[in-house]
């Protein structure tokens, strides 16, 4: 039971005020990864997942005034994830530190603001700790379990060999021909119960090493039939399934394909794509998220007459991107799009008169026009 005092209601306000603030989570998350350098591998929406969870199972514990058993099993998933995700506790801990400081000192600097006298605000900190403390003891004790429990498994032996060769490591147990040439796949899946049952479709028709790979649902297989299972299932949590699947390569450029592949999902992730992908399919989004500097000097000298916050410049440079996209075809951009062909030849046409240029002009330097084209329009709309 938490003992109320006289400043608590004063207290409880500053939480309110900050507690569901979206600023606060990413400060709170941007901590925990800076700090960690293994839990900065895991996806960022996996990171802020898990620091929302905690801090509504804090605030929780402070406006009832005891900590409940549902606000700890908040703290018990965290453990359990990041065991089963392969992050030593240790890893935990200096992460979870760095978000709880973060947010100490956010509610200090708002609890100054509102004025709430130094007294109650150093009562309600202090209060406020022992609640964090108490949330990670749970999470240490259930990260602990979940990781003796996987010890014993010969599954956490087959994940520990697959951790171990995309990471170039040599392991020394494993299931797979090491004689022959394994197709990589990484995904976008980061929870580890969609993982599993995940990971059991795919290895029905595609039998591999499977596990959770920083963070994210991982896999090294001899012919990637099982990809096909990787579609939206009905009640899945979480974003649309992304999975990017690499040429089949030998031992020695797994780990180079391996990273090659984590490059290529960020990417895709970033465009908003979704479903399986090969990794060529990706290479230009792979290389020009690579180089944002570069992109925003293409934007600058290619658009530069054009204003990020007027509506019909916006319609211009979608338009021209959807043109792009479709190999110049005017009615595929169109139907794209769902305007008229005309609208499309008339937006193009506004674009060449406000920039002096024109995408797919025909040169003989078309390709990399084109490439070029695309590359600063890209970069133009992200950074609006």
């Amino acid at each position: 039971m938490v003992e109320a005092w006289p400043g608590r209601q004063r207290f409880l306000e500053v939480l309110a005020a900050r507690g569901g603030d979206f600023a606060v989570l990413d400060a709170a998350s941007a901590a925990a990864r800076s700090r960690s350098p293994l839990v900065a591998a895991l996806p960022e929406a996996e990171t802020r997942r898990h620091v929302r969870a905690m801090i509504q199972a804090a605030i929780a514990a402070m406006v009832t005034g005891e900590i409940r058993e549902e606000d700890l099993r908040a703290a018990e998933r965290l453990g359990e994830d990041r065991a089963l995700q392969g992050v030593p506790v240790a890893a935990l801990l200096d992460g979870f530190q760095a978000g709880r400081s973060r947010i100490v000192g956010l509610i200090v600097d708002e609890g100054r603001v509102l004025g709430v006298p130094p007294d109650d605000l150093l009562e309600g900190i202090t209060r406020l700790d022992a609640i964090a403390t108490a949330l990670e003891h749970r999470m240490v004790h259930a990260h602990r379990i979940a990781e003796l429990g996987q010890a014993r498994t010969a599954r956490e032996v087959r994940v520990q060999a697959l951790r171990r060769l995309l990471h170039g490591e040599p392991a020394e147990a494993t299931p797979l021909d090491l004689a022959r040439s394994h197709h990589c796949l990484v995904s976008n899946v980061s929870d580890p119960a969609v993982a599993q049952g995940l990971e059991a479709v795919m290895s029905a028709t595609c039998p591999g090493l499977y596990g959770l790979v920083d963070g994210r649902l991982a896999a090294l297989v001899a012919w990637p039939r099982g990809s096909a299972g990787m579609g939206e299932g009905p009640g899945t949590p979480g974003p649309p399934l992304l999975a990017v699947i690499s040429p089949a390569v030998p031992p020695a450029g797994i780990p180079g394909v391996y990273g090659l592949c984590l490059r290529a999902l960020r990417a895709a992730e970033a465009a908003g794509l979704h479903g399986v992908r090969e990794l060529s399919e990706l290479a230009l989004l792979s290389a020009v998220a690579a180089q944002p500097e570069l992109g925003s000097l293409l934007a600058r000298s290619f658009l530069h007459d054009l204003d990020p916050d007027d509506a019909f410049h916006r319609q211009l440079a979608d338009t021209a991107l959807a043109y792009l996209d479709h190999g110049g075809r005017v009615e595929a951009s169109a139907a794209a799009l769902h305007v008229h062909p005309n609208t499309v030849k008339y937006r193009l046409r506004r674009l060449q008169e406000l920039t002096g240029r024109r995408p797919l002009a025909g040169s003989s330097t078309a390709v990399a026009d084109a490439a070029h084209w695309w590359w600063a329009l890209r970069s133009w709309r992200d950074r609006r």
